[in-house]
């Protein structure tokens, strides 16, 4: 075999390496949670003087959900007197006026309501939260984004974990409004479950860094106040936030019980988007916060699931690349797979399909005690594949770029407006890596390497579905 062959199959092998650390470390966490899941501690009883809330609804161009998001935040059973609601709304669109009509109503009751404009979005959401903080009356400061809905026992239920003087934050569970919607949302519920039944749950009943998740649910301001307040130099500024705090010496808790449903994004476009800006934000939030977690006195466990943790987007990267090297692999002269396909195909499997069906299917009998519709996880699959491509351009991005555009990610809610996302360039260059990938598996089976072809024929159909359903949005 001549050394650049060699040097293929070795940069092909490490590449299914990287996904199978990612993937086992999913299967890590779910032994983690298999561990703990007895020693959830009880709901704490609330003090006898409640503290003052300020409930901040951080909004832009959301008149299809932002009159349902404050309907339910008047239901909120709290005192009145112990009670501050603000709108922190940097609209171009009709939200404005739908907010005004919304807290003249709540006014009417009697509620501490206040609707805050700013110039400009500097900052975005990381600025707009850290505007209404020097302005509000509570103590606890209780997040929600627009397409959420908490249902009126979400204060009662989390606000006396505060009792403890080291907790910064208490993270509630996402549920869905509209999983059945689609086959698209029933696939984002998948992993979303995954994420809150265990990965959540895991990490903070093992002590190991936890992340605040944007919304539903209540920070301390002390805590953000300690750690230097929000911060816009990352598109994740709750998980830059998080782990702040937590270097400082304060504690994040998560709650399965506290539910909070919330929309999912309907369109694909949509959906890419907020994964790209997730994408970014995590990666920038990994330059800026591994080196310090390193030289903290956390153990070693903690600072390995911390890198694992805020590089996990990564492997979006991983997917790309072997898929981009399954031609090479096939047409370098001297190559022969013969001997390494089995070994190949056993790493692909584990990392790309094992490890996600054993986590979906367990945080699924976590959640709801029912087994997972093949159809619903194929069509995970076949998602997460598909937009490996768009989510590995946002890690790049994010290893170079310093902020960046908040790009928000339109909900339909009550269709008032119709909102449209910006032109993308990556349904070309999804399409091309499906044709790429398909002649890849036909070679690998006109060599009679089976187990691989069939590896990469699923990444030639993630990226066909991914491109196929972009096309069709972007004619619509």
């Amino acid at each position: 075999m001549s050394g650049l062959a060699a040097a293929a199959l070795v940069l092909y092998g490490l590449l299914l390496l990287g996904m199978l650390a990612y993937g086992g470390n999913s299967l890590l966490l779910v032994l983690q949670h298999i561990r703990y899941r007895r020693s959830r501690p009880d709901l704490p009883d609330l003090p006898d003087l409640l503290p003052v809330v300020t409930v901040q609804l951080a909004v832009f161009n959301e008149e299809n959900v932002v009159g349902r998001l404050i309907d339910a935040c008047g239901e909120l059973d709290w005192p009145a007197d112990r009670l501050e609601i603000q709108v922190l709304d940097d609209s171009t669109d009709d939200t404005p006026r739908i907010v005004g009509e919304h807290l003249d109503r709540l006014r009417g009751r009697g509620l501490d309501v206040s609707h805050l404009r700013r110039i400009d979005r500097r900052g975005y959401k990381a600025g707009a939260l850290q505007a209404g903080m020097e302005v509000a009356k509570g103590e606890l400061l209780a997040l929600f984004d627009a397409d959420f809905v908490p249902p009126p026992d979400f204060l009662r239920r989390s606000v006396g974990r505060f009792a403890d003087p080291k907790v910064a934050a208490v993270q509630g569970r996402w549920t869905h409004l509209n999983r059945d919607a689609s086959w698209l949302t029933r696939a984002q519920a998948l992993a979303i479950d995954s994420h809150f039944a265990v990965e959540q749950e895991a990490r903070c009943r093992a002590g190991w860094f936890l992340n605040f998740n944007g919304t539903a649910g209540i920070w301390r301001r002390a805590a953000i106040d300690d750690a230097g307040g929000w911060s816009d130099d990352t598109l994740t500024e709750d998980l830059d936030l998080s782990y702040r705090v937590q270097l400082k010496g304060w504690r994040l808790e998560y709650d399965a019980a506290l539910a909070c449903p919330a929309e999912l994004p309907t369109g694909l476009l949509a959906f890419k988007a907020q994964q790209r800006r997730w994408a970014t934000g995590s990666i920038q939030a990994a330059r800026k916060l591994l080196p310090a977690v390193w030289r903290s006195d956390w153990t070693l466990g903690s600072k390995v699931q911390a890198s694992l943790h805020l590089t996990h987007y990564s492997v979006h990267l991983l997917i790309a690349a072997v898929a981009a090297l399954s031609i090479p692999c096939v047409l370098l002269p001297g190559v022969r797979l013969g001997a390494f396909w089995p070994g190949l195909l056993l790493i692909g499997f584990l990392a790309s399909a094992a490890s996600p069906v054993l986590v979906h299917a367990y945080a699924q009998r976590e959640l709801e005690r029912r087994l997972v519709r093949p159809w619903d996880l194929l069509a995970l699959s076949l998602v997460g594949t598909g937009m490996a491509l768009s989510c590995a351009g946002a890690v790049l991005r994010g290893l170079r770029l310093h902020k960046g555009e908040f790009v928000r990610t339109p909900k339909t809610g009550q269709e008032r407006r119709r909102y449209t996302m910006p032109k993308e360039g990556w349904t070309g260059l999804e399409a091309g890596l499906a044709v790429w990938c398909l002649v890849g598996a036909v070679g690998l089976a006109w060599t009679g390497v089976w187990g691989v072809a069939a590896f990469v024929l699923l990444h030639a159909a993630g990226f066909g579905v991914v491109a196929a359903a972009g096309w069709r949005e972007v004619r619509a």
